[in-house]
């Protein structure tokens, strides 16, 4: 397997993005040395590896059937199931691995990490609240930044959690949008399916209202200064234009410039939390 095809597999520019979450639990911590960030960037690496391994080998089949999904990389048979599973379980290994060289708590709880990457794809099958359920795997990255350097449980990266799971879901509710007849025909579970467009727009947008009143409460609770506040009040606009996008009859053309908009989000994040700690 090529790079080209490992990038199309796992789409790597979206692991780069993804690396804020576990950083900004990190820095909720107060910082952590060299081997804190080394670890928990392979962790996070490792993890995003083996949840979209095991998310295109469970549904090569689904995706194979719809058309806006049977260009990637194992339905176009640019690389074989075998491959993608032996990714996924060697990528879940590596995870254990990174999680062991930071302390026993990022340890113990790694192995819940793997099952909930794994599983995450059979919950379409089953259950709307799939998009809740992405949301709780990205969660599971800031709470593990924030233990890698504490090594103990506090309010704080639950509350971390709680954003990103929010957001997450809230995001995937409007990406699920342009799949909404899709599903339906293939009895797959989603909100768009099982509620409709206007009131999944409703239920993101809440889940969008819960992310930033929690950002809010989070930086009263630690009192952060003006670099945090101006990212988050910045991540405010950008979930409203996230929202006016969700709306456009188009959500097909609508998601490409979404997805643009949300790249900014974690970085902001990110650099809004540095810049405090600072």
């Amino acid at each position: 397997m090529n790079f080209k095809t490992f990038s199309k597999l796992i789409m790597v520019e979206q692991t780069l993005f993804a690396l804020p979450f576990a950083y900004i639990g990190i820095l909720f911590a107060g910082g952590g040395d060299f081997k804190v960030w080394f670890w928990a960037t392979l962790a996070l690496f490792f993890a995003r590896t083996a949840g979209m391994s095991f998310n295109r080998a469970i549904d090569a089949g689904i995706d194979g059937k719809n058309p806006r999904t049977r260009t990637r990389a194992l339905p176009a048979g640019e690389i074989t199931p075998w491959t993608v599973w032996v990714l996924g379980a060697g990528s879940s290994a590596m995870l254990i691995f990174s999680a062991r060289m930071l302390n026993d708590i990022c340890f113990y709880f790694s192995f819940p990490a793997v099952i909930l990457l794994f599983t995450y794809s059979y919950f379409k099958r089953f259950s709307s609240t799939s998009h809740f359920y992405l949301g709780l795997v990205e969660a599971a990255a800031p709470v593990g930044g924030y233990l890698a350097v504490t090594g103990a449980f506090s309010l704080t990266p639950f509350l971390l959690g709680f954003v990103i799971l929010m957001w997450i879901a809230g995001l995937d509710i409007i990406y699920a949008l342009m799949d909404m007849e899709f599903d339906t025909r293939e009895k797959l579970y989603s909100i768009p399916a099982r509620w409709g467009r206007e009131n999944a727009i409703f239920m993101s947008t809440a889940c969008y209202v819960l992310a930033f009143t929690c950002l809010l409460l989070l930086g009263d609770l630690t009192d952060k200064k003006a670099p945090y506040w101006i990212a988050v009040f910045t991540i405010g606009g950008l979930f409203l234009i996230q929202q006016i996008l969700a709306r456009k009859q188009n959500i097909a053309k609508a998601v490409g410039t979404l997805f643009n908009v949300n790249m900014f989000i974690s970085p902001l994040l990110f650099f809004g939390s540095l810049l405090d700690l600072l």
